[in-house]
């Protein structure tokens, strides 16, 4: 990546700065990265070059960072905080999975997680004058270094299960990775019912529905959304089961939080949210359930494309993140549609099948992003978790499953369409090609109420 900009760094100034090698010159100030410190090695003549945990000294940076890391709910989270903070005015920008943005408007499309560190510094220079950044960090971007030299002002863990595991090899060490970003004393937020979890308890608040925490749940209800009594504490008090100290006093504030979310892996989410947004603006609690009211959820997660019959569209794409969506529709008979990445962990595929056996009542199993894999191969791994196969419709062809379920879906039934959420594409071999769930859904419901209309206008 190469970036026209007018720096002057060790008393000489430079017109670019650069982190490839087959950029330098005189004129370019070339960052030095763990990423390209092998082809930086082999050069025979050393550019002037910066360090990547120095960026800072030559980048403009917007007044508090913060960072937000786990398997699961990270776009959410950072989106929950993001949209909050604007509704309560404050000028704020946000980097991730769905993209870069700053109030509200999007400056760049999707890409990477977490990008290049060299990138990230300039996303923050666009954002210089934001008084918060609200950025998703990938257990790739901490092994890599692309976080080199940021200083956070919170840090933020939704969860730890298994993922990416053909990156990191083993649980453990996807889980020490994960970790590592909480050993600092860098204010932190912790999913307290997070078993997984170590940190630094320096400067360390927690969150939970199960457990003691600064912020957590006196009561909820998932049934019409997400809706609960929540209340935050600043101290490190113990409570009882009903959220109470010894003696029956509480500590604390308690608000009221009703969201349009749905699941209690979204109850998660929005305590996240609260509890980041408490520490960094100390706003009353119930301003910040009451922004919170106004967030309408995250394009392709947990996305309603239909009421009736119920069609959602969902993210989710490891064993743990599909039980969350399960969870949250217990009692309903659940139809799921789903494949797996192909070049990704592999052990993940019959963790997913057993996961869908034990939730749903019919499953199909169709092709996701199979890149150079064998679409088959990747639905025959799945469907070895899955015990119960009479429930089990394969059709490799992802349109025409799609179209197959949603021929088949029942009035009482809710179909969950997992894995892909807002995607607009499909990698197939070296292909790219357009492709979007929500767009196939709501061409076939349109044309099948279109039909229906025509039926029964001619009875």
């Amino acid at each position: 990546m190469l970036i026209t900009k007018n720096i002057t760094y060790l008393n000489r100034d430079f017109l670019a700065i650069t982190d490839d090698t087959k950029c330098v010159d005189s004129h370019t100030l070339f960052v030095r990265t763990k990423q390209n410190e092998r082809y930086f090695v082999a050069l025979s003549t050393k550019p002037p070059y910066i360090d990547a945990h120095d960026l800072r000294e030559v980048f403009s940076l917007p007044k508090c960072i913060v960072g937000i890391t786990g398997t699961n709910g990270k776009t959410t989270t950072a989106t929950i905080i993001y949209e909050s903070l604007r509704t309560l005015g404050l000028s704020s920008a946000m980097l991730g999975t769905r993209g870069f943005f700053v109030d509200g408007v999007q400056m760049k499309p999707k890409g990477l997680t977490t990008p290049s560190v060299l990138e990230l510094y300039e996303n923050f220079e666009y954002a210089k004058e934001c008084e918060y950044f609200v950025m998703e960090v990938s257990s790739h971007a901490i092994v890599q270094e692309r976080i080199a030299g940021v200083e956070f002002g919170l840090k933020i863990l939704s969860n730890i299960t298994s993922d990416h595991l053909d990156f990191h090899k083993s649980l453990e060490e996807y889980t020490r990775v994960k970790n590592s970003f909480f050993v600092c004393a860098t204010p932190k937020l912790i999913n307290a019912d997070e078993l997984n979890a170590r940190y630094n308890p320096t400067h360390a608040y927690t969150y939970g529905i199960e457990s003691n925490a600064n912020m957590h749940t006196l009561s909820y209800d998932l049934h019409n959304g997400v809706s609960a009594q929540v209340m935050w504490s600043d101290g490190h008090s113990k409570y009882g089961d009903d959220g109470a100290q010894e003696g029956g006093k509480q500590d604390g504030e308690s608000a009221h939080l009703q969201t349009k979310l749905f699941g209690k892996h979204n109850l998660y989410n929005a305590l996240a949210a609260l509890g980041a947004l408490k520490l960094l603006t100390h706003k009353p609690l119930d301003s910040l359930t009451q922004a919170l009211a106004h967030f309408e959820g995250v394009s392709g997660r947990m996305e309603i494309l239909s009421h009736r019959p119920l069609v959602i569209v969902d993210f989710a794409h490891t064993h743990d993140g599909m039980e969350q969506i399960f969870q949250s529709f217990l009692g309903r008979k659940i139809v799921v549609l789903f494949g797996a990445g192909g070049d990704r962990d592999a052990t993940k595929r019959p963790k997913m099948g057993a996961v869908a056996d034990k939730y749903a009542h019919r499953i199909y199993l169709t092709s996701d992003n199979p890149r150079s894999e064998n679409p088959d191969s990747i639905i025959a791994q799945i469907a070895q978790g899955v015990g119960n196969t009479s429930k089990l419709i394969i059709e490799s062809n992802r349109q025409k499953a799609l179209e197959l379920a949603l021929k088949d879906l029942r009035d009482d039934e809710i179909l969950l369409v997992l894995g892909k959420g807002d995607e607009s594409y499909q990698i197939i071999g070296d292909k790219t090609l357009p492709f979007d769930d929500r767009e196939i859904i709501r061409n076939f419901l349109g044309l099948a109420a279109k039909i229906s209309t025509n039926s029964s206008s001619n009875s």
